[in-house]
This record gives structure tokens, C-alpha cells and sequence, in this order.
């Protein structure tokens, strides 16, 4: 039966042993008991879907990644303990030592410095392109190495929208998975396996939880890409020893690299989301649909008030006919362009600390996708690590300020705005 996003997100509630819909319950437990060996040896064989120890699985964390697997319409999905180690397995999964990663020049703080400084220490080198460079450059970009290609569907906090097609051909081009970051849009505004990608990641830390409650990470598997056409994810192809010679993509088929992912990674490396996180997590995309039309509506609204300020030097925010990327927002993002903008106070980074020091109802925090309003001066926060020559690349500007538009009344945020750039302005 395929479901439509709203029905997906509405239904809170799980199929138990007896088939009656119930409640998720939170399995808090670290263990599983068992009345027979063959049934547990089975589960080490990766024969049994059962859940041998939650580091490797539970069964409110699967609710939440059948959940996540169904809004974007994979195969598949593994949580993580954070946004950050679903992005550090996914690309582990697949690239080792001597491997070579092609990514977008303005994704997150964060993932670049995964990408850029310890993944160079583990001898998996990179390198960043413009997502706005043609076809032919980023083709041109890649190596021999090169293992996949990694952008997000909306940069943080650069706010560009990718073009698919053109991230997409150059991915068949080059015979290597297209691993799409959708944090920012959500799977509300945008579902990246249908415009090309084959590996979408989450923090769903941010708008899947909606509330800060809770941090956490999602890989979920498009099972759209062929692993053995071109013989360079033996990962994948060639047996594993530590599973008695097992080859994922003849055991597992379409969900190969997340049930990899799960039984390798998750396994040594132990970044599982907590049962507890899961169940929060649950819990917050039941209201996604809501939120989401109600975030972006906001920030639309606050992107016109500001770029019609007498304070404001600039606003960006794919919504607006005027920003460059509103032609791939219309088509990307037809439910609307998130809930994120950014902005330029006249007067400069003095006048935008002044600026955030006087805001009233809205947050200065190291967040964004809440419920709530908030803002952030990314160059001295999230990108800080970043050369100035690197922020500028991602779109950092030194003057820029981040707002992650929450879904209070919307004339409750223009009015703070207002007070506060007047107070830094005059």
C-alpha cells in the first residue's frame, strides 16, 4: 500500500505480534532473551532480522527507522546517535584509506571538517566543488578514487538548492553513489531519492525531532544504486570474513548498504541512537507535516519583511522571487523553501552582534529546526574552524546571521525583528 507523506507522518502508532494497532512502547533494554542457541546463532549470522543487542538494533529504534525509510521512500534505514555519525558511517561504509570523496563547497561546519580534516588523517582524501559548477566541472573534479559524491539538498547555512539532475548525472557519470544531507528541507519539503540521490542522511536532532529534545542521526538506503556494476565497493561485493564469508549485496539485495552499515559499522564503532531518543524522535514527525507548513510559511513572511527593511542589507532565502535559486526551489522544494534564512544587518558585524544582543523573544543558540525562533552567527560558531577563504566558498559571510524561524505567531517574530534592528541601527 503506498501512503502519502500526511498519512505516513500521522501514523504514530505500530502492528504488534497480534496485528492490533498499539502505542510504541519504549524498549529500554540493552539485551533480548532467547529460549534456544540455534535462534541466537542465527541472529550472528545475520539470518534472523530479530534484535540480538541494542547496539546493533531494538525495536523502538526500528519503528522510527521504518518510519524514516517510508517519508523518503527508501528501502532501508539505520538511526545513529547524531546527525554527524550517520554522515562519518554512511561515507565509512564505502570509502577507506586511499579512497576519495567529492563534495559540495558549502555543506555544514561540521561534515566539512569531517571530510577535510579527519578523513584526510585516515588517508581518505577529497575535494570541494562549487554545487553550482557545471556538469563537466564536477565530473572533472572526481579521481580515479573518487567513491561518491556528498552535497545537501539545502546548504547549511549557505542556503543553495541543489540541482539534482545535473549532482545526479554526474553521479551516473562517474558510476558512484549521489549521498544527499536533507536535514534542512526535511522530507516534507523535498525527497531527494526521487530527484537522483541514493543515500539520504538526516540529523534528526533537527526537524524530524522538532523540539530539542533529542539528538540523533539517519542513513536511509535508497536501494537504487548498483554496487557491483563497477567492481570498486568490494565492501560490499566480496565476502565478509567476520560473517563467515557473507557478501551483502547477494544476501540483503537493494538494502545491501544500510544492512552493512548496521551489521559493520553500528557494530564496531557503537554509535547507536539511544531507545529513548527514538521514541522522541517518533513522536516529533507525527507533527512534521504541520510544523513544516507552518515554518516555511514564516519564513517567507519574515524574508519579504526583512528584505523590505531599511536596516537589512540583504536577505537570502530560496523563497524569494528574487534569490537565484527560486527557480530550483519551485521546482526541489514545491511545499516550500524550509524554514531557515539568513540575512546581512547594515551596518556590519557590529551592527548584527548589536542586533542579536537585543532580541527579546527570540534565542541566541547552537541550533536550528526547533519549534521555536532562533538565530546564530555561523562564521563565529558552527564555521569558526573554517579559513576565511572556506567560509566564503560555503557562503559564510562574516556579516551573516542565521534564522531558524520557529512557528510562533508570525507577527510575534516580525515585531522582535523590528525592535531589535532598530535598536542596532539607529
Amino acid at each position: 500500500m503506498k501512503l502519502s507523506f500526511d498519512s505516513a507522518c500521522v501514523h504514530g502508532t505500530y502492528r504488534a505480534a497480534s496485528g492490533q494497532p498499539q502505542e510504541l512502547p519504549i524498549a529500554q533494554s540493552t539485551t533480548y532473551r532467547y529460549y534456544n542457541t540455534e535462534d541466537v546463532a542465527a541472529l550472528f549470522d545475520l539470518k534472523s532480522a530479530d534484535h540480538m543487542y541494542t547496539r546493533i538494533s531494538n525495536p523502538t529504534i526500528a519503528a522510527l527507522e521504518g518510519k524514516m525509510a517510508l517519508l523518503e521512500g527508501g528501502v532501508a534505514a539505520v538511526a545513529a546517535s547524531s546527525g554527524q555519525s550517520a554522515t562519518l558511517m554512511a561515507l565509512l561504509n564505502i570509502c577507506e584509506a586511499g579512497d576519495h570523496i567529492l563534495a559540495s563547497t558549502n555543506i555544514y561546519g561540521g561534515s566539512h571538517n569531517l571530510i577535510a580534516v579527519s578523513f584526510e588523517k585516515l588517508g581518505i582524501h577529497h575535494a570541494l566543488i562549487d554545487p553550482d559548477s557545471s556538469l563537466e566541472e564536477i565530473i572533472a573534479a572526481a579521481t580515479p578514487h573518487t567513491k561518491a559524491l556528498f552535497a545537501e539538498s539545502l546548504g547549511n547555512p549557505a542556503l543553495s538548492v541543489l540541482d539534482f539532475e545535473k549532482w545526479s548525472a554526474a553521479a551516473k557519470t562517474l558510476g558512484v553513489p549521489l549521498i544527499v544531507d536533507n536535514t534542512l528541507a526535511s522530507p516534507y519539503c523535498c525527497r531527494p531519492l526521487e530527484h537522483g540521490a541514493d543515500i539520504v542522511i538526516h540529523s534528526t536532532t533537527k526537524y524530524s525531532d522538532g523540539h530539542a529534545t533529542s539528538v540523533g542521526g539517519m542513513v536511509i538506503d535508497g536501494g537504487t544504486f548498483d554496487w557491483a556494476a563497477s567492481g570498486k565497493y568490494p565492501g560490499l561485493t566480496q565476502p565478509d570474513e567476520s560473517y563467515h564469508g557473507l557478501v551483502y549485496t547477494e544476501a540483503f539485495g537493494k538494502a545491501a548498504f544500510a544492512a552493512k552499515l548496521r551489521s559493520q559499522l553500528l557494530r564496531d564503532f557503537g554509535a547507536q541512537m539511544a531507545p529513548q531518543n527514538a521514541w522522541l524522535t517518533h513522536l516529533g514527525l507525527e507533527t512534521l507535516h504541520l510544523r513544516m507548513q507552518r515554518h516555511c510559511e514564516n519564513a517567507l513572511a519574515l524574508a519579504k519583511h526583512l528584505e523590505a527593511s531599511p536596516y537589512v542589507e540583504w536577505v537570502n532565502y530560496p523563497g524569494l522571487e528574487s534569490n537565484k535559486y527560486y527557480g530550483l526551489a519551485q521546482k526541489y522544494l514545491p511545499k516550500g523553501a524550509g524554514g531557515v534564512l539568513t540575512f546581512g544587518v547594515k551596518g556590519g558585524l557590529a551592527a548584527g552582534t548589536k542586533f542579536i544582543e537585543n532580541l527579546d523573544m527570540t534565542s541566541l543558540v547552537v541550533h536550528v529546526g526547533d519549534l521555536r525562533t532562533s538565530v546564530l552567527h555561523p562564521s563565529s560558531t558552527t564555521h569558526r574552524q573554517l579559513s576565511e577563504a572556506d567560509q566564503i566558498a560555503a557562503g559564510i559571510r562574516p556579516e551573516l546571521i542565521r534564522v531558524s524561524v520557529g512557528i510562533e505567531d508570525i507577527q510575534d517574530i516580525l515585531a522582535d525583528f523590528d525592535q531589535a534592528l532598530e535598536k542596532a541601527c539607529r
